[in-house]
Parts: C-alpha cells; sequence; structure tokens
C-alpha cells in the first residue's frame, strides 16, 4: 500500500476508534457500567483487578485496546507489512484518536463556556427588563 494511502488509512480509521473510546468513558449511555468500574478500580484488593477496572473510565488506556480490536478487524499495518507494521499502527492509531478526542473535548468545553456565558447575559436582560 503507498505511503500516502496508509496514511489517509490512519487518519481514517482512528475515527471509529476515538468514537467507541470517548463513548464508552464519557456518555451518559455507559454512565452505570462506567461508575461500577471506577468504584471497583479503587476498591478491588489486587492490582491487576484495578487496572482491568480503570480501563473502561479512561479513554487514554480503553483506546489502546480499542485499536487492537480495529486492527484485527481491518489487518492495517503501517510502514511494515509484518508485525513491526501491526505495532507501528498500533502507537500511531492510539495517537491520531486520542488526538481526535482532546480536540473533540476541547469543543464540547467551548460549547458549554458559550452557553454559560449565553444564558448569563439573558439572565442580565431579564433582571434589567423587570427593574
Amino acid at each position: 500500500m503507498p505511503l500516502s494511502q496508509q496514511f489517509g488509512t490512519l487518519l481514517l480509521l482512528a475515527l471509529p476508534i476515538a468514537c467507541a473510546s470517548w463513548t464508552v468513558t464519557h456518555e451518559e449511555v455507559f454512565r452505570e457500567p462506567r461508575e461500577f468500574c471506577a468504584k471497583k478500580s479503587q476498591d478491588c484488593r489486587s492490582l491487576p483487578e484495578r487496572k482491568f477496572f480503570y480501563l473502561f473510565t479512561c479513554e487514554y488506556c480503553f483506546s489502546h485496546y480499542v485499536t487492537i480490536f480495529f486492527l484485527v478487524l481491518t489487518r492495517f499495518t503501517l510502514l511494515d507489512p509484518g508485525w513491526r507494521g501491526y505495532l507501528m499502527a498500533w502507537f500511531a492509531l492510539v495517537w491520531i484518536a486520542n488526538v481526535y478526542m482532546s480536540g473533540f473535548n476541547r469543543l464540547r468545553l467551548e460549547i458549554k463556556r458559550e452557553n454559560v456565558e449565553i444564558a448569563a447575559e439573558t439572565a442580565v436582560k431579564e433582571t434589567i427588563l423587570k427593574v
């Protein structure tokens, strides 16, 4: 596969990885299982158990496992057709997916900030109109 096609595939394949990782670790639909895992990650006695449950609360950690799933599914390799290519693709996909998630998080924070500012301005205007 030409390098340009590998790069395009890398950028595109990181999108569903980021989406799945973000959804499981942040969205309301998985809140109850995530809260259960967060509690278990603090309460379990053994280190492997705590780390296992922590994986479902951290988007960075979880993205590694989602990436492995997508690599098995697509057999995507980067630069080398062998195991080295899978290893490079794994780390590159995790990195790109986390860049996407960071950008999405930043966008959500900006939207929330704007909504708070709009609500504050509206409250001030309503107060002025009542007086």
